[in-house]
């Protein structure tokens, strides 16, 4: 006797399944002529999937708060390692060390300066939170997601309206400092476990310090991008070699940055570095003579497979995000200033050092293009990596008598609401900048003209 079985896997399969097919119907529409992003489209499908019970992510969790992170730390790995061999392989050759000077701007003085901006408009805002707490959360949202840059640097507005080499320099500086968010968090997480209530003798910021410029500079930082470099150049030349005696087919030649991408996630979680800044080191170095960004250029495959994972990545965002904290958060910080919050995030995050520095730019070349850059620094998959990353510090190594530190407690909690609230934000007002902006354009002169032949 025939039965439903709706079982998770094929309530999920079809949820999503019917999802992207429905999009790709109405895609060009919706991205090349009303400019909305893809992934304000795939969060509010999430949403709407989530309220109505298609998508249940705790009860793939198993019901546990626990494997719910893990379960969303591991997919955020996945699809930024993806993106960010491929963001790595889009750049022309050699260009890491031909635009070292604009690119070490941004992301020495420049991310150092929205980590502090973030963190001071944090530390306002956030009741009875301390300086060193906001520093942890401000490390989360500094960094620029790759994931959402895409979506602004791609398609007919940005092929309009931005020239190609800021187009490029967006990328490559999106991509670069996604994995160079571990110093910022670090810095403040080894300080607030080392200079604050410990049970194991060790106090000091001396200590911090230390552990700080061996672990995460040294061992992290270093080694990944010596990792990445390796890896992406015996890439190059094994794919190279494979070409040359024709052994490598068309379909595995298009996928094998994929593959190269999904190697680095894995082997470097393996060892604990930075699978992120590998992955991009790596996507560059594989194109150092730009053979395979010439011969991927008009490939279909790679943003295929992009597409795929940002719908995705962005309806499970959707689903997991935790609305209710924004209203019911234990006292963390009132609604109405976590929407104060979100606005002064979004502004003053990144625009006063973007104008302050854009004339040291090459790729800047008018006050226009330094506001573009400066106002589009998005908040999104990144920023819930390191969310995830900061969670498990503070659930592993925050500890006093066997126990969670109670500081500790308070730092998760105001993460959890904090960041996902910012990632949000980001979404919207990032997602709905272009249209909104064209509307604004557009009407007044519509109107104009209509009451003129009135």
């Amino acid at each position: 006797m025939p039965s439903l079985e709706l079982t998770n896997f094929n309530i999920v399969c079809a949820t999503l399944g019917g999802f992207i097919t429905v999009f790709g119907l109405v895609s060009y529409l919706l991205k090349e002529r009303f400019y909305v992003s893809e992934a304000l489209i795939s969060m509010l499908a999430g949403v709407v999937f989530s309220a109505t019970n298609f998508i249940r992510p705790f009860d793939y969790a198993l019901e546990s708060q626990k494997n719910l992170d893990l379960i969303t730390l591991y997919f955020t790995r996945l699809v930024l390692g993806v993106q960010l061999v491929l963001a790595g392989v889009q750049l022309p050759a050699r260009y890491l060390q031909t635009e070292w000077k604009s690119l070490a701007l941004l992301l020495g003085p420049g991310m150092a300066a929205m980590w502090m901006c973030s963190s001071l408009v944090i530390w306002v805002m956030v009741p009875n939170l301390s300086f060193l707490h906001a520093l942890i959360v401000g490390a989360c949202v500094t960094p620029t997601d790759p994931v959402l840059s895409n979506s602004i640097v791609k398609g007919k507005f940005a092929d309009s309206n931005i020239p190609r080499p800021l187009q490029r320099f967006i990328i490559a500086e999106s991509g670069a400092n996604d994995g160079l968010g571990y110093p910022f968090l670090f810095f403040a997480l080894y300080l607030m476990k080392f200079t604050g209530i410990s049970s194991d003798g060790t106090t000091g910021v001396g200590d911090a310090m230390g552990i700080w410029f061996y672990d995460t500079w040294g061992y992290i930082i270093i080694l990944s991008i010596i990792y990445g470099t390796i890896v992406g150049w015996l890439a190059m030349k094994m794919l190279h070699w494979a070409e040359a005696r024709r052994y490598v087919d068309r379909e595995s030649f298009l996928v094998f940055a994929i593959s190269l991408a999904l190697f680095i996630v894995g082997t470097c979680g393996m060892i604990g570095t930075d699978d992120l800044l590998a992955c991009f080191v790596a996507g560059n170095v594989s194109t150092y003579d730009d053979w395979l960004r010439i011969e991927t250029l008009d490939d279909s495959l790679q943003p295929t497979v992009d597409m795929i994972l940002n719908l995705s990545i962005f309806m499970w965002f959707g689903a997991v995000c935790p609305w209710s904290s924004f209203i019911k958060n234990d006292g963390i910080i009132p609604v109405s200033r976590l929407i104060c919050l979100g606005v002064l995030i979004l502004l003053p995050r990144r625009m006063p050092i973007i104008f302050a520095m854009h004339k040291f730019i090459s790729q800047v070349e008018e006050s226009s293009h330094a506001a573009y850059l400066g106002f589009f620094g998005p908040i999104g998959v990144g920023a819930i990596f390191y969310l995830s990353v900061g969670q498990q510090f503070l659930q592993n190594d925050m500890l006093a008598g066997g126990q969670r530190r109670e500081d500790a407690k308070r730092v998760a909690e105001t993460l959890n609401v904090v960041v996902w609230f910012l990632v949000i934000c980001s979404i919207v007002v990032h997602g709905l900048s272009v249209p909104l902006g064209k509307a604004g354009f557009y009407i007044p002169r519509t109107y104009s003209r209509y009451g003129t032949i009135n």
